[in-house]
C-alpha cells in the first residue's frame, strides 16, 4: 500500500539549522530502507525557495511498517519535522510502472 507523508519543519533559522544538520543522514537512510520504499519525495519550499518541509510517497506493507520507519527517520529523530501527517493514498495508473496497480 502507499502512504502520503507531509511534514513541516520547525520554522525559521532553527528549522533550517536542524534540517541542514540531519540532511545527509536523511538521504543516506533512504538507501538502506528494507521495510518501506520511497516512491517519490520532494522538499516543500517557501516563497523565497527555502526548504520548509517534505512530501513523500512511501510504499509499505502496512501502516505499522511505515510507523516503524518514521521512528528511525533522521528528520523525526533529530526533531527537524515539527508536524507530520500521514494518509493512505492511491497512485494514479499513469504514474505506475506498466502492469502495477495501486491498492
Amino acid at each position: 500500500m502507499h502512504f502520503l507523508v507531509i511534514a513541516y519543519d520547525h520554522p525559521g533559522e532553527e528549522g533550517r539549522r536542524r534540517r541542514a544538520a540531519a540532511r545527509e543522514r536523511h538521504l543516506a537512510q533512504a538507501a538502506s530502507m528494507s521495510e518501506v520504499e520511497a516512491v517519490f519525495g520532494t522538499a516543500i519550499l517557501d516563497d523565497d525557495g527555502a526548504m520548509i518541509g517534505s512530501m513523500l510517497v512511501m510504499a509499505a506493507e502496512s501502516r505499522a511498517a511505515l510507523d516503524s520507519w518514521l521512528r528511525v527517520e533522521p528528520y523525526v529523530v533529530e526533531d527537524v519535522w515539527r508536524e507530520v501527517r500521514v494518509n493512505r493514498c492511491a497512485i494514479g495508473p499513469s504514474f505506475l510502472p506498466a502492469g502495477e496497480i495501486s491498492p
